[in-house]
């Protein structure tokens, strides 16, 4: 970025015999181009600083040497040592473009030749300002817009904001409702770690598996097609219930699922892990420890990668989970096999929940019986002037939430997403925020990839398995 001098100068005459002026001098009547030291990409405190421009206690979170001190502990500057000088080392950019950052993430490294030295996330590019929006959208509305943040697992973040909103109101959904969403919920479950493995094995060089995991999905996104409508972005799971019943013939489409996927998991399990160049680059690799993960604030699959049991599902049971049996999957090293490994296993856990969904899914109502919250049913709206008046108010003035705050939390594919609400007692959220687990989880990221190579840095992003779109939200 340069900054331009625009004072006139009155043009200059030359008189007979006089030499033209040497225009490549300097002279003060010409415009000076000043320097400012701002880069046009400059992303601000964001960015990766030369070690010499930033503080040591930085330089040690970045390392992970230090991620919570006592209460009266200094920290010396001595603990900061790197064996290569500053000016061996270069500053690269990875991302954001990069199709291996799982979206538009930039994370900046210092490399010592192949090896990673420091990295720093950069986020911001996808600013879509969901939590911003939501504050001038009706409650009714709300789920249009939370569906869209972790786009690969739209209907947790839909139960978890329908979850809050029913919180406010004190109201409970019928019971046929509660096991809808669970189905829903592991049937996304299992689709987001099926993509997981596709891209995962994309990222690494097998290739194969990208065209396998996105086959088996398929089969997931036909069958959340039929039910809402949509493959993405469903706008299913509402405060009060879900939009509609499951179709006819639902359990005949989810037993064909279930009887694929287990063989398929196998052919996966065997394509990966007896795979040694596989086993090579991800064994030993993105170590994590428990301390680190619990200071960083990790949940899901990597945090349990390090031996952690922490599962909402299991812990703080919400719906109807306490009344399915299922195992937490935990690793032991924390690298990038135990957290591919999870959620492999994961896949087969969800897929027995789901088996229990369909014995113990139990008959009635899909949403509450309440006008001033859920709309008439659409064959009504022609035959009642009640109804339409109804469907009239509700989505166009929505419903009154009496105010309070409240935080609601559970367990996504990525770990525990949360959604945080104050309602002022009007129809729109006075506040929205949203935990969003993939911005929790990014932060690993320079203790994992600290002291490995740059190709091992591409296991590291894909092990963490980030949505921008949840970051950025």
């Amino acid at each position: 970025m340069t900054s331009i001098d625009q004072t006139h100068t009155p043009e200059q005459t030359q008189t007979p015999g006089q030499t033209p002026a040497d225009d490549t001098q300097p002279d003060e009547t010409q415009p000076v181009e000043t320097w400012t030291g701002a880069a046009e990409t400059s992303e601000g405190s964001q960015e990766l600083a030369l070690r010499g421009e930033t503080e040591p206690m930085a330089l040690l979170l970045e390392r992970g040497a230090v991620l919570r001190l006592p209460e009266g502990v200094a920290m010396d500057p001595g603990d900061v040592d790197y064996e290569t000088s500053e000016d061996e080392t270069m500053i690269i950019n990875l991302g954001p473009q990069h199709p291996s950052t799982h979206g538009v993430l930039r994370l900046m490294v210092e490399l010592d030749g192949e090896t990673v030295l420091r990295t720093k996330p950069v986020i911001g590019y996808l600013h879509t300002g969901m939590e911003k929006t939501a504050e001038d959208l009706m409650f009714v509305q709300g789920g249009t817009n939370v569906t869209r943040m972790d786009y690969l697992s739209p209907f947790a973040n839909e139960c978890v904001f329908s979850m809050a909103v029913e919180k406010l109101l004190d109201i409970e959904v019928p019971e046929r409702a509660v096991w809808i969403r669970m189905l829903m919920l592991e049937l996304n479950r299992i689709s987001s770690h099926l993509l997981f493995l596709a891209s995962n094995g994309l990222d690494m060089g097998a290739t194969s598996m990208m065209m396998y995991g996105w086959r088996e999905r398929e089969l997931l996104l036909a069958f959340f097609e039929r039910v809402t409508g949509l493959r993405m972005n469903h706008n299913y799971i509402r405060p009060g219930g879900v939009a509609a019943d499951l179709p006819d013939d639902w359990q005949s489409d989810i037993g064909d699922i279930l009887d694929v996927l287990p063989g398929r998991l196998d052919e996966f399990d065997a394509l990966f892990t007896n795979q040694p160049i596989w086993r090579q680059r991800s064994e030993g690799v993105g170590i994590i420890t428990q301390e680190q993960a619990l200071a960083l604030s990790t949940t899901g699959p990597i945090l349990r990668s390090t031996g952690v049991a922490w599962d909402l599902r299991a812990d703080m049971p919400y719906l109807a989970y306490d009344q399915v049996a299922f195992d937490v999957i935990t690793g032991t090293v924390g690298d990038v096999f135990d957290r591919y490994a999870i959620r492999l296993n994961e896949v087969r856990e969800s897929m027995r929940i789901v088996h229990q969904i369909l014995e113990k899914l139990p008959k009635g109502d899909y949403r509450i019986q309440d006008a001033k919250i859920t709309p008439p049913p659409r064959s009504r709206i022609d035959e009642s002037m009640e109804a339409l008046i109804h469907h009239f108010k509700l989505f166009t003035e929505g419903f009154q939430v009496p105010a309070g705050e409240v935080y609601v939390a559970i367990e996504s594919p990525r770990g525990e997403v949360g959604c945080y609400l104050v309602s002022d007692g009007g129809s729109k959220p006075y506040r929205m925020h949203f935990r969003a687990p993939s911005f929790y989880n990014l932060q690993t990221l320079p203790v994992m990839m600290h002291g490995g190579l740059i190709a091992d840095a591409i296991a590291c992003i894909s092990s963490v398995d980030p949505v921008l779109g949840d970051v950025d939200r």
